[in-house]
């Protein structure tokens, strides 16, 4: 995104053209979760299990909370404030662990458990991203009960048909689609606003509820009972996550313009439209959100609903991309295949390996809840616990970081943390209707992202403890003992101060050395990008050995044959067709008597030996690369 002009630049059209897409952009993409939101909340709050009767007060009541959480929690905690933490322009639950990593730096086991802690909300956001296409279509495909009864047969067929479509078009890209984000999700918006308005002007009473005094009172008298209203009223506000977690896409400014100036009237209109409706129609319990529409409307109203629905799940599934992107780079996911679907957008890529695994979920998902409502008991615990996660690491950056008085920051700190937990709570009596399902799964991707994170330092550990010295071993080399290959070699290591593995096997082998041997070390900082100034290292340490340091951040491509090009200016010269790739394949064997972390061992040595391609993932050319394998206990 290029900088704002000057003020004695020229007329700054182009740059409200410039934020005028963005912002259009931004509605498309970050607001089709919450956008969907209206679909199934309403009917939730009064549904049997949450105790709360069908009358004018309360209604007034539970849609006074609704408007005031959509205040506090996401205009006043996210748009105000969270979007303030930005990792050099990034947002998203990794970018601030690592913002909060580096203000903790100096404290090592804090810092160790605030990264421990940003990986489980980031494994939490996984669960979001099965239950956020299941509940969005399923919920759009129930309105086609009131066009016939009949067809109530088709509503979860039709849901697994168009999730499975959706799945399957994903390694073509985004790209073409997407245009179509913003126009559609705007419609939408405005449909809901204008319909919610509608039934406003038959029964304005329901305005009472943007008095924040009747959700006090509507909490207060709730007693016991006041956790299972929260647990659906938090529905409105999943997806809030998404507006922090693309910053980096769109900027802070579009963001906060979209919600302020459409995204937050629509919402708020819409369900004080709701409550009118039911004031005026209790009967109308039955699906809220479509008995806003005449009869007519109703068909045009589900096909809207349905495109606004897969456009909320396209949103939740590039995030579950770029988000296990950025985990692999950051050292906790083993390397998996990341294809590139546009030439020109970086950011556009797709994952087959998560693509698939998604879709299982998701269609389990549908399968086994079977409904909205259903689904909606297993929606929120995640999303609420990493609105909670966020909320605490936040606290390390406005404190450290920003140097905020401490007053100020832990007053905002213990406001947030108290509705925080209010909102968990509220999910976590959901636990056994089907709250354990992201709980479960989150916590299954926590151990495989700690198990690998662990098992590397322990590799690298073996590999510096059973290692030669580097640079013991070149000063003691005799540059005529053996031949050299006048071509280059580069080295790919973990550890750039011993002797690579390959480079050794290449020698017992071969007897041969290479005229120009490159030690190549690469570095993934905590922070989303690294210029091209920092990006490389070159220190010369004799007899034709090199060191090398490329540093790239956890949303840069690595793309090593380019970075290398650089070497040139630091005088090393890398020729692209005279340099040949070795790189050591470890076989990872648990170590003998383990004891009881054994079971982590095994499991580091499965997930090794099914990485991806180092080549592939380092954009390394097939054709130049050499792999030589080693056998290394953890």
């Amino acid at each position: 995104m290029t900088s704002a002009p000057s003020a004695s630049s020229a007329p700054s059209s182009p740059r409200r053209q410039a934020l005028g897409a963005l912002t259009l952009g931004a509605i498309g993409v970050v607001y089709g979760d919450i956008g969907t939101s209206p679909l199934y909340t309403v009917k939730e709050v009064f549904a049997p299990h949450t105790g709360v009767p069908l009358d004018a007060a309360h209604l007034v009541g539970a849609i006074s909370v609704i408007f005031w959480a959509l205040m506090l929690v996401v205009t006043l905690k996210y748009v105000t404030l969270i979007l303030r933490a930005d990792n050099h322009g990034e947002g998203g639950g990794l970018a601030l662990t690592a913002l909060a990593a580096r203000a903790t730096r100096d404290r090592p086991r804090l810092r160790r458990a605030l990264l421990l802690l940003g990986v489980f909300g980031a494994t939490l956001f996984y669960g979001d991203s099965l239950i956020t296409p299941a509940i969005s279509v399923l919920g759009a495909m129930e309105g086609l009960v009131l066009i016939a009864p009949t067809l109530e047969a088709y509503v979860v067929p039709l849901t697994l048909v168009i999730l499975g479509g959706l799945f399957m078009v994903q390694r073509f890209g985004t790209a073409t689609v997407g245009r179509w984000f913003g126009p559609i999700i705007v419609l939408w918006f405005v449909v809901l606003g204008v319909a919610g308005a509608v039934q406003i002007a038959q029964q304005p009473a329901i305005l009472a509820a943007l008095n924040p005094l009747h959700a006090w009172h509507f909490m207060a008298e709730r007693g016991w009972q006041l956790f299972a209203a929260v647990g659906a009223i938090v529905l409105a506000l999943t997806g809030a996550e998404a507006l922090y977690a693309d910053m980096g896409h769109f900027g802070r400014r579009p963001i906060q313009l979209a919600w302020t100036g459409l995204v937050l009237p629509g919402l708020a209109l819409n369900y004080l439209g709701q409550g009118a409706l039911l004031m005026d129609d209790p009967a109308a319990i039955d699906n809220p959100f479509y008995r806003l529409f005449p009869d007519a409307w109703v068909l045009p109203a589900l096909v809207l609903a349905t495109l606004a629905a897969i456009i909320a799940s396209q949103a939740v599934i590039s995030g579950a991309y770029s988000l296990t992107k950025q985990a692999i780079q950051l050292g906790f996911l083993p390397r998996m295949t990341i294809r590139y679907t546009s030439a020109r957008e970086i950011g556009q890529i797709y994952m087959p390996a998560v693509n698939w695994a998604l879709l299982a979920g998701v269609l389990a998902a549908v399968l086994f809840f079977g409904s909205s409502s259903a689904l909606a008991g297993a929606y929120g615990i995640a999303v609420t616990l990493t609105m909670m996660i966020t909320t605490v690491l936040t606290w390390f950056v406005i404190r450290s970081a920003w140097q905020l008085p401490r007053p100020l920051a832990l007053g905002a700190t213990a406001f947030f943390l108290a509705v925080d937990a209010l909102l968990v709570a509220g999910c976590a009596i959901k636990f056994f209707d089907g709250g354990w399902f992201p709980l479960v799964l989150g916590l299954l991707l926590f151990v495989l992202m700690s198990t690998w994170a662990h098992g590397r330092e322990q590799l690298i550990e073996s590999i510096q403890r059973d290692g030669v010295d580097l640079q013991s071993f070149i000063d003691q080399l005799d540059p005529r003992s053996l031949p050299r290959a006048e071509r280059t070699a580069v080295y790919a290591v973990a550890d750039p101060t011993t002797v690579p593995q390959a480079l050794l096997h290449n020698l017992r082998h071969n007897q041969v050395l290479h005229a120009r041997n490159v030690v190549l070390t690469l570095v993934f900082e905590e922070e989303p990008w690294v210029p091209m100034d920092r990006r490389i290292e070159v220190q010369p340490l004799g007899h034709g050995f090199w060191r090398v340091t490329l540093r790239f951040g956890f949303m840069n491509t690595p793309d090593v044959p380019q970075a290398l090009e650089m070497a040139e200016s630091h005088g090393l010269r890398i020729p692209a067709f005279e340099t040949t790739y070795f790189l050591s394949r470890e076989a990872v064997v648990p170590r003998a008597g383990g004891g009881a972390g054994a079971w982590r061992q095994r499991l580091f040595a499965a997930m090794s030996r099914n990485a991806g391609s180092v080549a592939d993932h380092f954009r390394l050319p097939v054709n130049a690369v050499v792999e030589l394998g080693t056998r290394v206990a953890v």
